[in-house]
């Protein structure tokens, strides 16, 4: 039989699901294969008392509700998949998240992804002795933008004199234009010197020292060890605010940048938010200014 997570995966690519939200899913959804081979029955007749059995067992590893209802949503995009395909009649998951997760957040879940002190990011950047690690935590600290932007990153996207980066487009992006402060700018031209004696086959930002692009295990592995050095991270915790993941860097970067009173379409700019409402269409933000704001506002390390 065919596996019908690849195939799935086949057609979330021709659909233009994002690739970090591929992977994300497939993961889900092979940890969702496993429970419903575990009792004994397959994907394309999983019903309603697997998934509510399913919902139980994740409740019992104490996850947090968020990190439940991304796994239901990714199962759902595979059971609408089968409908499309033929396989299967109903969407099973539609009945059962109306009665078991509706209500299911809780008053602190909004405060759910962990959020560090500038002290805290100061001692994951100080924990890292490579070059490298500290310019990829700064820039992620610094500037906010995601995982999959930050493994994007060429050489010609780096500004140093102006310090700016100008991100690949993606979907979810309105603005492809950030800045840094001169900290992040330092351990840049040091990563930079040191990345020319690697010997460089790629034109990525980001080598390893086989002189290749570095990939997302990569950029998981130097977070979480910083960040469990640094005293914030569980790594054998199942509960998702007792880790520091990459995206947790985004989280950092706005609500500091709020919390020193940076004006919040700035913030929404940098972060490449959409606008809210229709006018904002047709303010127009002036870079120069957004990078005035910024440097005055964001937060240093003292690294």
């Amino acid at each position: 039989m065919t596996d019908l997570i690849e195939s799935w995966e086949s057609d979330a690519r021709i659909r233009g699901m994002v690739p970090e939200t591929i992977r994300g899913y497939r993961w889900s959804l092979r940890n969702f294969e496993k429970f419903v081979k575990a009792s004994r029955t397959d994907l394309a007749r999983a019903d309603k008392m697997i998934l509510r059995a399913y919902i139980e067992d994740l409740r019992k590893r104490d996850l947090a509700p968020r990190t439940i209802s991304l796994r239901i949503g990714a199962i759902s995009h595979l059971f609408e998949f089968m409908i499309f395909e033929g396989l299967r009649e109903t969407n099973p998951v539609i009945e059962v998240r109306k009665r078991y997760l509706k209500n299911y957040k809780t008053d602190g879940e909004q405060h759910e992804r962990k959020l560090i002190s500038i002290e805290e990011a100061a001692r994951m950047v100080n924990a890292c002795v490579d070059a490298r690690d500290k310019a990829i935590l700064l820039v992620l600290f610094k500037t906010g933008i995601r995982r999959g932007e930050l493994l994007a990153l060429e050489l010609e996207d780096i500004n140093l004199q102006e310090q700016s980066i100008l991100l690949k487009p993606t979907k979810k992006r309105s603005n492809r234009l950030v800045f840094f402060d001169d900290e992040t700018a330092f351990y840049l031209r040091r990563w930079l010197q040191i990345r020319s004696s690697r010997m460089p086959n790629s034109n990525a930002l980001w080598i390893s020292t086989a002189g290749k692009r570095i990939g997302r295990g990569a950029i998981e592995y130097i977070i979480s060890k910083a960040a469990e050095q640094a005293g914030v991270h569980d790594p054998g915790s199942h509960r998702a605010e007792d880790h520091f993941t990459p995206h947790c860097t985004r989280h950092w970067n706005a609500t500091w940048l709020s919390r020193s009173r940076m004006e919040e379409r700035y913030i929404e700019w940098l972060r490449g938010d959409a606008p809210r409402g229709s006018i904002g269409t047709y303010i127009h933000i002036d870079p120069v200014d957004v990078k005035k704001s910024y440097l005055a506002h964001i937060p240093q390390l003292g690294v």
